[in-house]
């Protein structure tokens, strides 16, 4: 048995904690899956023997999943954000969240299936909105608050106004 991490975050799944966990590893570099622990007796959202919580890493970061039933559910006050170096990357992280029952949101937010917030957002729009810039932030910001999936070619057009 390994030694779990000192501090790790905690998501609340109502049941596929450990289908969340590999689809994370499958789709994000520095992630695994580790230990699966499956209940010793009954519990309010399960039977002996169903996962109950799954040790897993998402991009360097422990995490740790529990199936605790629909008393809790995931809100955007918790998301992964998730920096891309470009368009492809962005794309391809986007595309396998909402590709995989997920759904978009504004400014480069989407969710998975299981209802974690995640925020796939691009080097170019971090730097974009701190331009020193006053009014060239502003025109990136200005664009970025119109996308679901941030666009790079259009983040440095407003850039260059």
């Amino acid at each position: 048995m390994t030694t779990p991490a000192k501090n790790m975050i905690c998501l609340w799944y109502n049941g596929g904690a450990e289908e969340a966990a590999r689809f994370y590893a499958d789709t994000f570099p520095d992630s695994s899956v580790g230990n699966v622990y499956r209940a010793p007796g009954d519990f309010p959202s399960g039977k002996q023997g169903d996962v109950l919580t799954v040790e897993f890493t998402v991009m360097g970061i422990p995490c740790l999943g529990i199936n605790g039933g629909p008393a809790f559910t995931q809100s955007e006050a918790f998301s992964f954000q998730v920096s891309t170096t470009d368009q492809a990357e962005t794309d391809r992280y986007w595309d396998a969240i909402v590709g995989n029952g997920g759904q978009e949101s504004a400014c480069g937010w989407c969710k998975d299936k299981w209802g974690v917030s995640w925020q796939i957002t691009p080097l170019v729009l971090t730097r974009a909105i701190a331009d020193p810039d006053p009014s060239a932030a502003k025109r990136a910001f200005d664009a970025m608050m119109e996308m679901t999936r941030i666009d790079i070619s259009k983040i440095e057009a407003a850039l260059r106004g």
